[in-house]
């Protein structure tokens, strides 16, 4: 039998009594992305999940491939179901394996108009305790396994397709290189497989300090193209292979041999995966992020703030860097106010009295010392100036020298071996905890009624490891917990609060997810004090992040001229800009430069929730001379031509323009009406 489901992304899934459901076919607008059979039965195809429990081996030798395990080929057909939830239309396909009782729900949601899926898949142990060591988000196997035979041997597939990843390091965020399977290692072999993979994993608190939880395969050829992410704020993992001379994709979220993850589920008990998503395109990887960007705006928490993108001033940014005070921030209120700031956010060190902010953070009262008239006074003044007061927090943390550290219980804190875990001088709270909610909840609740708080920046700048064996079958286990319980948290805090606006931030981006940026409502993208090097990573931003929630840096300060002044703050503008700076100590010219900005970014942010990116000049490399960003929004009306806007940065500085001798630069944009646009350095 075969179901088909979906319509911008169709999908035929083949079921049959006694077999385990598998993926026959993958299309968008009709062009088809994984090997087609009219006959699936005679097919050796993946299993549609992917499950491994201990003492059940795999089947074939697959090295450290997460594929061929015995539970998967022996699950079995039971039924399926199609709802719908809202707009969204979704399939679940029930199967058993007879030989543990064990259930397994494959889900997969898919939102009118878009050619993205979102898949997990619930487990649940029948009359044996299983215990699980990886639970696949989501397999598709055979995909872009078209050949293309007038290609000759440029249609093997591993020359053919190109894999694409993003390394995200800290201040250099969003670096993505392509490279084709063939350079990634994979080459296709006579049967029996080969028993390599490419993959990425990333273990621990940090879900995107070394790589982006995403990926994407393009055939250079055809056009066609997959992207993918994993929704999660924690381990996660995934992984191309080959299998019978096609490729396969698996996601996931932590599992035993990359994340220390396993899991005891006694009979009757249930774990459901992590949300993995694929996005299709038949036009590139541009087609196939504009899809995944289309799913993120659908797939998020309604918010005012995603419609009206407020100016935000932030104290940090090559500015008071922590270091607060009632007479630092009297000029710098004024100021933001005259440039047309809309929130005012008073960053790290407002609550600390020792000048040791760093290991002191978690009791989060105001300092004494720092605003000695009050820190009410302080927020008075910016609503005074028509602007709405925000505060910096990092509710994971507790300083070692806070009075939280010895008021909360040890249960409260992450542990390895009844022994609680430090990092740079702070214990990491363990939102699986009563105590630790309770004392944020109350935290927060107190900010907001008695100072009026409006906007929370959550910081998160540690990273634990694997995570906490304390009440959990292992450190995986404890860590996955904990991250599904604080963004449960975060949905508690805006059902409590729903006018507050919420930034994710993680020392930057280094927890750039879509688990996190479901919730909240705009992103800290990166920590890069130096301008010179914003424009490869705001360029880069909106491969990962909506420009809608994409906060990025315009940080004047006196010793700018006027031209890295201007530099500097329209790097920001198709995104959210996220003021910083000495504004109070500006020259006129900066300040007249400032107030244009922003006048302009007025201007174009009402078009920012619903544009789509591209890339004029390619996704953008470190030390590229020349980098691009446009983004393409509707016309006035239905029948406009598509319209659009386009930034284009030229950086001069010795250590990062490798083209210094290219002076101009024409950028393409044939959608938007054949425009032609040169640009010219001067």
């Amino acid at each position: 039998m075969i179901i088909t489901f979906g319509h911008a992304l169709e999908l035929d899934l083949y079921c049959a009594e006694g077999e385990p459901p598998r993926l026959a076919a993958l299309r968008a607008g009709g062009s088809p992305l994984a090997a087609e059979s009219t006959d699936p039965a005679t097919l050796d195809i993946l299993p549609l999940s992917h499950i491994e429990l201990a003492g059940h081996s795999r089947e074939h030798i697959n090295g450290k491939r997460h594929i061929g395990g015995a539970v998967s080929s022996r699950l079995q057909y039971v039924r399926h179901d199609i709802t719908r939830a809202g707009q969204a239309l979704l399939l679940e396909i029930t199967s058993r394996d007879p030989i543990t009782d064990l259930t397994v729900v494959a889900r997969i949601e898919q939102h009118p108009d878009i050619a993205a899926i979102r898949s997990s898949t619930r487990v649940t142990a029948g009359s044996h305790e299983v215990v699980l060591l990886h639970v696949a988000s989501l397999v598709i196997p055979g995909v872009l396994a078209i050949a293309d035979t007038a290609l000759g041997a440029a249609g093997r597939w591993e020359d053919r397709l190109t894999a694409w990843t993003a390394a995200n390091p800290w201040c250099g965020e969003g670096r993505w290189t392509s490279a084709t399977l063939s350079q990634r290692g994979l080459t296709a072999t006579e049967k029996p497989d080969a028993r390599n993979r490419f993959a990425l994993a990333s273990t621990g608190s940090w879900s995107s300090s070394e790589h982006l939880p995403m990926g994407a395969l393009t055939d250079e050829h055809t056009g066609r193209a997959l992207a993918w992410q994993i929704e999660h704020n924690g381990s996660w993992a995934w992984e191309i292979g080959d299998t019978h001379d096609a490729v396969y994709v698996s996601l996931s979220g932590p599992s035993d041999a990359e994340s220390q993850w396993s899991k005891v589920l006694a009979p009757g008990e249930s774990f459901t995966t992590v949300p993995a998503t694929l996005a299709a395109s038949a036009h590139g990887l541009e087609g196939a992020i504009g899809e995944l960007t289309k799913h993120r705006r659908v797939t998020r928490r309604p918010h005012a703030d995603l419609e009206r993108l407020p100016i935000i001033f932030n104290d940090y940014m090559n500015c008071l860097g922590g270091d607060p005070s009632t007479d630092r921030l009297l000029p710098l209120i004024d100021a933001a106010a005259r440039a047309g700031a809309e929130y005012f956010v008073v960053d790290a060190g407002w609550y600390d009295d020792t000048d040791g902010w760093w290991d002191s953070v978690g009791e989060w009262q105001p300092s004494t010392v720092r605003f000695p008239g009050g820190l009410d006074k302080v927020m008075e003044l910016v609503r005074e100036r028509g602007m709405t007061p925000g505060l910096w927090l990092e509710p994971e943390v507790v300083g070692v020298r806070s009075p939280m550290a010895g008021s909360l219980p040890d249960g409260a804190f992450f542990q390895r071996a009844g022994r609680r875990l430090t990092e740079r001088g702070r214990h990491q709270l363990d939102f699986r905890h009563p105590a630790s909610r309770a004392h944020l909840d109350a935290t927060v609740d107190r900010l907001v009624s008695e100072y009026g708080i409006g906007y929370f920046k959550l910081d998160y700048n540690i990273e634990v490891g694997p995570g906490t064996d304390h009440a959990a079958d292992s450190a995986g286990d404890g860590l996955l917990g904990h991250n599904r319980a604080y963004r449960a948290w975060i949905d508690g805090v805006l059902d409590r609060h729903p006018g507050l606006v919420i930034e994710s931030c993680s020392s930057g981006g280094m927890r750039t997810d879509y688990a996190m940026l479901a919730a909240t409502q705009l992103h800290s993208v990166t920590d890069q004090t130096d301008f010179h090097r914003l424009p490869a990573i705001a360029a880069a931003a909106p491969m990962a992040v909506t420009p809608e929630q994409s906060a990025m840096w315009a940080y004047p300060v006196p010793a700018m001229t006027d031209r890295e002044t201007a530099f500097n703050l329209a790097g920001a503008l198709l995104g959210r800009i996220h003021l910083s700076g000495r504004l109070d100590l500006l020259r006129p010219e900066q300040e007249a430069l400032v107030h244009q900005a922003l006048a302009a970014y007025r201007e174009l942010r009402p078009h920012l929730p619903a544009a789509l990116p591209h890339w004029p000049v390619g996704l953008p490399a470190w030390r590229d001379g020349w980098v691009a960003l446009a983004l393409e929004t509707d016309g006035p009306d239905r029948d406009s031509p598509v319209a659009g806007y386009v930034l284009a940065w030229r950086r001069d500085a010795d250590d990062l323009a490798w083209h210094q001798e290219v002076r101009s630069l024409t950028v393409r944009l044939p959608e938007w009406s054949a425009v032609l646009v040169r640009l010219t350095r001067v």
